[in-house]
């Protein structure tokens, strides 16, 4: 089995290493300072107290006969265009497009190919100090990798990635519609990270409880919203959050905010990436308003 990541933020590295050390043969597609990085020290990564070195493959070029079972998109939203005009001069089958983003997957798929997107969602957080990646995986419960066909159908590519996230010891989970999962997606962690840029202390935000309650309530509104166009909240624990009140969210909130799961997946990202969270903000909200005006959703 052989993998491209494309893309060596956090994310990327990451699944980089996770993949290459169950055995998976893992090339890195990297550019700039990462690159040389890269190249010279290798993907060093922790595990627990200690700190390991990835055995994974570093280019700066991707040749276009070079072909993977799978390569993984972890781009920035803004880059994402960019990378799939390249990846259409490239054999490679299958795209595994780790991107938050509202555009349709058929736009991707009329720059890389037909049937080359397979959709998917990553379920990790952390950063770089000195070089050496700081990351981890989110919980379960909380959201694992998530992935599916665009059409909803089973196939034996997603039968292949699960099992070789299985064998990496990676969460995941297949669903059905990945458009209406990333869409639900979106409607919590914007006003998330509207709170973190509204926050006089973004690093303590959750201590701040007006506005909990205010993100509480965008939370609330959102995915009401999303119910009355017809959107089928996704995963199925949504919907607590569009009956429950907004007094008894905040709170819950709030320690989330406060806690190192908060730090790690939450703060960080909301902090390193304001101009993709704010564009991310302005097409989600301009998304709903057309789901409310027409009283469809725009595919």
């Amino acid at each position: 089995m052989r993998v491209l990541v494309y893309g060596a933020g956090v994310i990327g590295c990451l699944y980089a290493a996770l993949l290459s050390e169950s055995g998976v043969d893992v090339t890195v597609y990297a550019r700039g300072a990462r690159l040389e990085s890269l190249a010279s020290q290798g993907l060093r990564h922790t595990q627990g107290e200690s700190i390991r070195k990835a055995p994974v493959k570093v280019i700066g070029a991707l040749d276009p006969d070079d072909s993977y079972d799978y390569v993984f998109l972890t781009v920035k939203e803004n880059q994402v265009r960019t990378a799939l005009a390249e990846l259409s001069r490239n054999v490679s089958p299958t795209i595994v497009t780790m991107v938050n983003s509202l555009d349709p997957y058929e736009t991707w798929e009329d720059i890389c190919g037909a049937g080359r997107i397979l959709p998917a969602f990553p379920g990790a957080g952390g950063g770089f100090e000195n070089d050496v990646l700081h990351a981890s995986l989110t919980p379960r419960l909380v959201q694992p990798t998530t992935f599916g066909e665009i059409s909803g159908a089973s196939t034996a590519r997603l039968t292949q990635l699960a099992h070789m996230f299985r064998n990496a010891r990676i969460p995941y989970q297949i669903v059905r519609d990945m458009r209406a999962w990333q869409i639900c997606h979106l409607a919590m962690v914007v006003p998330i990270a509207d709170a973190y840029y509204e926050a006089a202390d973004p690093a303590h935000a959750g201590r701040d409880r007006k506005l909990m309650r205010t993100c509480a309530s965008r939370i609330k509104t959102n995915f009401k919203t999303l119910r009355s166009v017809g959107i089928r909240l996704a995963p199925a624990k949504m919907n607590l959050f569009a009956v429950l009140p907004s007094g008894l969210v905040a709170p819950i909130l709030g320690r989330v905010f406060e806690s190192r799961f908060g730090d790690v997946f939450m703060y960080r990202h909301s902090m390193k990436a304001p101009d993709e969270m704010r564009k991310l903000h302005d097409g989600f909200y301009a998304y709903i308003e057309q789901a409310r005006t027409t009283g469809k959703t725009a595919e």
